[in-house]
């Protein structure tokens, strides 16, 4: 195929001037790699040069938008699942979590590494090209579309539990009921509907004030907490199993799944002024996180003990105001994270778009198969209402990859020449450790998913 394509539209302005004979010649190598494009081409005696393709808006994310949007990110179901999965796994199981935490903040550093070998790549999807050529760019995409599908799922999986306990006992609520469509199902159908105009926003410093807000809501589920540890009447002082070392292949998986989000990472990378600030904002995002994950893991362990439930939501005492308040701000925190989510998806959905298009009619695809992709992840969550298991086998069979092992496998590879040697050990170790926690933490959810599914089929 020649390296030039067919003239493709008119260039309305050369040097200031409008020049009609003049025409815009795009080269399909530079598109297809999707980098900026600086190809010469000759129409009689003239020469002109094509000026840069835009891929992505102009970086306008300041470090504090960087936090917020990083932070927003990984705070979300994690905090929920964080104190069942410690009472299950014993207290020691909390190095675990702390550790994870440690290794993530090192992984999205290493990110961004790589996408200071390569100012041209842009997005997640990029680096794996970058290290691995085309089968790395389409693993690397495999696991994003993957991690994306599956987390929403389970977003909408706590969105629906958490609405039933919230209306449970509401006659009138009661009456939505209709066929084998329950209200809760309903309520769950409307509350994914108003989330849908979220996912027509563009760029991720538009979408801050979304991270913000579940962060808020992270923030007063984390105070409702404490507030029915401090005064709630809840006389909960159980002992922590010290390690249930049978349990941790299963527990793996929500640990892990409490720091995914190495897929927006890059697209936080360049969205910011200052890129070089970057691994400031791994280490304040992510040890922020740890820490609220460490204390409400103790904090609700300790209170409710084993009774404790998959989403510490659903074991606070439902007379009081205060759990009124933490479920309400749990149903809200998956509708703040629907567009951070798909946020990757569309920003390659866009590129991947022809550049004939106008801005406004990729909005509309963007937006139109947003919402499908939407729709069809509702009616999977309602027909799969397994929120530890389905969260559990998220982490293990997807979050753990992306977050560990593929950003150790593309930063060997892209800066094998400057690494030394006691970094590539680290690495491997990782790899090693990541791949090991993958396997035993998907084959154990498996497992359990199976099992509760065969149990429900056969009341």
């Amino acid at each position: 195929m020649s390296s030039k394509s067919q003239i493709v539209g008119n260039d309305e302005s050369l040097s200031g001037e409008k020049n009609s004979g003049m025409k815009w010649v795009i080269c399909e190598a530079c598109v297809g790699d999707n980098r900026d494009c600086k190809c010469e081409e000759k129409i009689g005696d003239l020469k002109y040069v094509e000026p840069n393709i835009p891929t992505t808006h102009q970086p306008n994310s300041s470090f504090f938008h960087a936090v917020i949007n990083m932070t927003g990110m990984l705070i979300g179901l994690g905090q929920l699942s964080t104190p069942y999965a410690l009472e299950n796994g014993g207290w020691v199981s909390i190095f675990l979590l702390i550790g994870l935490g440690a290794i993530c903040t090192y992984t999205s550093h290493i990110l961004g590494k790589c996408l200071d070998k390569n100012p041209k790549s842009r997005s997640y999807s990029d680096i794996g090209q970058q290290a691995f050529g085309t089968k790395g760019r389409i693993l690397a995409t495999t696991f994003i579309y993957m991690e994306i599908f599956m987390a929403l799922v389970s977003y909408t999986i706590s969105l629906h539990d958490n609405l039933k306990t919230v209306f449970s006992g509401n006659k009138f609520i009661f009456m939505l009921s209709w066929g084998n469509v329950s209200a809760s199902q309903w309520l769950t159908m409307v509350a994914v509907l108003v989330a849908v105009p979220s996912l027509w926003i563009r760029n991720l410093s538009s979408i801050s004030f979304l991270s913000s807000g579940g962060i808020l809501m992270s923030v007063v589920i984390f105070l409702s907490v404490a507030f029915v540890a401090a005064f709630g009447g809840v006389e909960g002082n159980y002992e922590i199993p010290v390690l249930e070392l049978r349990k941790i292949p299963a527990i793996s998986g929500l640990y892990i799944f409490s720091y995914a989000g190495h897929i927006v990472f890059p697209d936080l990378y360049k969205s910011m002024k200052e890129p070089a600030k970057f691994t400031k904002v791994s280490i304040v995002s992510f040890a922020s996180v740890t820490a609220l994950y460490t204390s409400l893991a103790f904090m609700g362990a300790r209170l409710f003990g084993p009774q404790v439930n998959s989403q510490i939501t659903l074991s606070m005492p439902p007379h009081l105001i205060v759990t009124k308040i933490a479920l309400w701000a749990t149903v809200l925190t998956p509708m703040t994270k629907y567009a951070l989510e798909f946020a990757p998806f569309a920003i390659q959905l866009e590129r991947s778009l022809p550049h004939s298009l106008t801005p406004k009619l990729k909005l509309v695809i963007r937006g139109i198969v947003g919402s499908i992709l939407l729709l069809v992840i509702l009616a999977l969550a309602l027909s799969l209402p397994y929120f530890e298991h389905f969260l559990g086998l998220t982490g293990s069979l997807v979050s753990v990859t992306i977050c560990i092992v593929l950003p150790c496998a593309f930063y060997i590879k892209i800066c094998w020449p400057s690494i030394g040697k006691p970094f590539l050990v680290l690495n491997l170790i990782f790899i090693a450790f990541g791949s090991f926690l993958g396997v035993v933490g998907t084959i154990s959810t498996s497992r359990l998913l199976i099992k509760t599914i065969l149990r429900a089929h056969s009341k």
